[in-house]
This record gives structure tokens, C-alpha cells and sequence, in this order.
């Protein structure tokens, strides 16, 4: 269950371990600063200022005082304003504020002290309005806030609130200066996935990411060092085997038995072929830039070359994808191929859903058992059943489509087609 609350990114985890203690810190310290020492504060402030309105009432009840006397000391050094309003009786109903601390205790020590009162702490900005029964009228008392509550409150916010803030800005800006050179070098390990020829990747960060950017580009080099020493190698075994090759056909050729020539020049024939498709299949990880380019423009001039009536197409407009150009030609030539070789209709399709292109390839053939579809994408695997073997290849057209479409980070998927034969289904996302 915390899994999944939790966020997914690197940095926004790294965020939450800084700000969530910060958070909870401040938390704490204003919940007891507002428990132990504001509302504390304000409870002794209230007590104090109803106690001295309280005294007012008492010592204004005393003959032995002159009463006019006793307004004119309270308002000179209480900071009140005073004065009697005869014949008036207090309003029924008192504004209640219920989230309001100052509230809350005044109308406590008020009660305490069995007045008949009424207050209001909102009409005005700096002053209470209280009102205190009193023979046949009532005292009227305007006090400044500042005697019930201590402003300090309103710096302690201020100065707990802007640390806070000032650290998790510093915090992200941290965090992002960390976090980016791992997304650089994990943008840098995909493009290198899909094949593509990736300069010098310069490490940055912490030493631990450093240390993996170094080790990136020595596993880069090992595997370039690889693919090249392969590619050599197939160039030689290409050279040696094309004399030899061409040096049997010319003595085929002087067999005067025909049947014999004939079975002999299938099997040369055949044996050239799969060198063919061998080093095609080799190749197919030829390192090639990408590019952006029309996909719907290259699947049309795909179809045109065919010179096909017996192929029709759906294909969206204006589709453009980021990959390699060449090599994606090359996968659906190979698919376009075996469609025709196996079928008689075809149906191309090309559509862009949500952030992938969609590409449909069906024909009328015999299809492949659904036990072999996973089959036919390993290397030289051949299936003979349901075709006719003299149209079967040597097994990597599909290996190599399969090896391109995964470069791209894509998918094919073979299924029943509609028509009867084979569905081929390209997911690319961009």
C-alpha cells in the first residue's frame, strides 16, 4: 500500500526524505509554541484585562471613590475607553467567532467572574467592543486587541514559515543538479539500446554516478569493439566463400549430365542465398543515425515500388517518427515480402493511437499454426507445413524485422488475420 503512495521518481523522493522531516519539524514546534506559550499567554492577558474590568466594576459601586475620577485613571492608564449608556439594555445575540482563541478565553474569564456581557472582537480591526450589565444600563468598554493577545504569534509564523520554505528551495535545487546527470546517462544507455551511435558520454554528479558514466563507456566501447570484429569477420567469410562459390559454378557448369547440373545449381543457388540473408541479418545492427522523417511518406513509396494491384493501404497522413530510416524500410520490406510470397491480398494499414504508431500488415495466405508464432522470429527457423517449400527462405526475414522493430523500442505481435492468413502488428511508440 506505501508503494504505491510513494512517488515513483528519483527526485521527488529525494524530495520528500528533505521537506517530510522539515515539515513535521515545523509542525511540532508551532503546535508547542501555540500550546505552551501563545494560548498560555493570551489566557494570562485575558485574566489580567477582565480582572481590571472587573475592578472598574467593584471599585465604581464604592461611594468612597468619585466615579468620574475612577473613568478618567482607568482610561489614562488602562488604555480603556469608558462610558456609561443609561437606560439600555445589552443585544440578545453575541457574534461568535468559534475557531477564535481570543473568543474562546474571553468569554471563559467573563463567565468565571458571573458578568452579564457581550463582545465583539470582529467590527473593528484593533479594538474589542464590550459591554458589561451595569444597574439599568451597561458600560461600555472599547479596549485595544493588542491588550488580549500577543503579536508575536504573527512572527514566530513568519519566521518559522520562510526557513522552511528557504530550505526546500535549496533542497530542489539540490536535488535537480543530482538527479540529472542519471537521467543523462539513463536517456544515454536507451538511445545506445536502440542502436544508436552514441560520442563519448561525459560523466557529471557524484562520484557514484560518475563512476557508473565511466563504466557506460566502457561497456560502450566493448560492445562497439564487438559488432565491429563481427562485421570484419563476416566481411572475410563473405570474401572467402563467394570464390569458391563462383569456382563451383563454373565447373557445373561443364557437367554435360543435365539432371545432375540442375540438382548441383540449386544447392550452390541456395547456398548463396543464405549466405545473403546471413550477412543481411548481421548487418541489421549497422550503426545508422536517427532521424525524423514522414513514416506515412515511406510506407506509400514502399507500396508504389511493389507495382502491386493486389496490395491496398490505409494510411494516416503525416505521421512523423524519430528512428532509423533505412532499417525500418528494411523490416517492412521483409514482412511486405513473405505477405506476398504466402498470399495473394494484402492490406497495409498505418494509424497513430495515443502515443504509438500502428502498424497492420494482412494477407490471404495460409497463416502460421499458432503453436510456431513464436517460433518463426528465432534465426534460420523454417517452417514447412501449410507452404510450399520451394517458396520457404532461409529463416531470418522475421528475425531481422523483429530485431529492428525492438531497437526502436517497439513490439510485433503475429495473430489470426481477418482475411484468413497472417496479421503482423507493429507497435512503435514516439
Amino acid at each position: 500500500m506505501l508503494k504505491n503512495i510513494l512517488p515513483k521518481r528519483l527526485f521527488y523522493r529525494g524530495l520528500l526524505i528533505v521537506a517530510a522531516p522539515v515539515i513535521i519539524m515545523q509542525l511540532t514546534i508551532s503546535i508547542v509554541f501555540f500550546d505552551s506559550l501563545w494560548i498560555k499567554t493570551n489566557n494570562g492577558m485575558t485574566k489580567a484585562l477582565v480582572g481590571e474590568v472587573n475592578t472598574f466594576l467593584k471599585a465604581y459601586q464604592e461611594e468612597a471613590y468619585d466615579r468620574e475620577s475612577l473613568i478618567d485613571v482607568f482610561q489614562k492608564y488602562l488604555d480603556f475607553s469608558i462610558s456609561y449608556e443609561d437606560q439600555k439594555i445589552l443585544p440578545n445575540a453575541v457574534p461568535e467567532k468559534w475557531y477564535s482563541p481570543i473568543d474562546r478565553s474571553l468569554r471563559r474569564e467573563l463567565k468565571a467572574k458571573k458578568l452579564n456581557y457581550w463582545f465583539d472582537t470582529r467590527s473593528f480591526k484593533n479594538l474589542i467592543d464590550l459591554k458589561i450589565k451595569f444597574s439599568d444600563g451597561y458600560f461600555q468598554f472599547y479596549i485595544p486587541k493588542d491588550r488580549l493577545t500577543s503579536s508575536s504569534a504573527r512572527l514566530f509564523a513568519l519566521w518559522i514559515t520562510l526557513p522552511a520554505i528557504f530550505v526546500i528551495a535549496i533542497a530542489i535545487i539540490f536535488l535537480k543538479n543530482q538527479t540529472r546527470p542519471i537521467v543523462k546517462l539513463a536517456k544515454a544507455s536507451e538511445r545506445f539500446g536502440k542502436g544508436e551511435n552514441i560520442d563519448y558520454f561525459r560523466p557529471s554528479g557524484a562520484l557514484e554516478i560518475r563512476m557508473a558514466g565511466d563504466e557506460f563507456n566502457k561497456m560502450q566501447k566493448r560492445i562497439q569493439r564487438h559488432l565491429n570484429q563481427r562485421s570484419e569477420m563476416l566481411s572475410g567469410i563473405s570474401h572467402d566463400l563467394r570464390t569458391p562459390l563462383t569456382r563451383i559454378k563454373l565447373q557445373i557448369s561443364l557437367i554435360k549430365d543435365e539432371k545432375i547440373s540442375e540438382k548441383m545449381s540449386q544447392d550452390v543457388t541456395e547456398m548463396e542465398k543464405m549466405l545473403n540473408e546471413y550477412l543481411q541479418f548481421a548487418s541489421s545492427n549497422s550503426i545508422e543515425s536517427t532521424e525524423t522523417f514522414n513514416f506515412s511518406e515511406l510506407v506509400k513509396k514502399i507500396i508504389i515500388k511493389y507495382e502491386n494491384t493486389n496490395i491496398s493501404s490505409d494510411v494516416e497522413n503525416n505521421i512523423y517518427y524519430d528512428g532509423r530510416k533505412n532499417l525500418i524500410q528494411r523490416c517492412l520490406n521483409n514482412i511486405i515480402d513473405n505477405s506476398i510470397k504466402f498470399g495473394k491480398l494484402i492490406s497495409i494499414s498505418l494509424k497513430k493511437k495515443n502515443n504509438n504508431i500502428l502498424i497492420t500488415i494482412d494477407d490471404n495466405g495460409p497463416g502460421i499454426p499458432k503453436e510456431e508464432l513464436e517460433n518463426v522470429f528465432k534465426p534460420f527457423y523454417k517452417i514447412d507445413k501449410g507452404r510450399d517449400i520451394s517458396k520457404s527462405s532461409v529463416g531470418l526475414g522475421l528475425s531481422i524485422a523483429m530485431d529492428i522493430i525492438k531497437s526502436h523500442g517497439g513490439r510485433i505481435n503475429l495473430k489470426k488475420s481477418p482475411d484468413g492468413g497472417l496479421r503482423v502488428e507493429i507497435n512503435l511508440p514516439f
